[in-house]
């Protein structure tokens, strides 16, 4: 188990280093670090995400209001 470990934080330090040796001076000098494809992938996620959190949070609203009613009524 402890070799897993070691490996997985092997992996992480070696993904940092090349995001740091890429992506860094990259955006120093002002280049975009995604294509046009990758920004409107991410716009894209972060709307579907906003929407499903939303829609998330209102059924669970209902939800706990439902077992406060519940709880105080018992």
């Amino acid at each position: 188990m402890l070799w897993l470990i070691l490996a997985l934080v092997v992996c992480v330090a070696l993904a940092s280093a090349v995001l740091g040796m890429v992506a860094v001076p990259a955006r120093r000098e002002g280049r975009p670090v995604l294509t046009q494809r990758g920004e409107h992938l991410v716009t894209t996620v972060s709307q579907t995400t906003d929407k499903v959190s939303t829609k998330a949070k209102g059924a669970t609203d209902g939800v706990v209001k439902t077992v406060k009613r519940e709880r105080s009524q018992a």
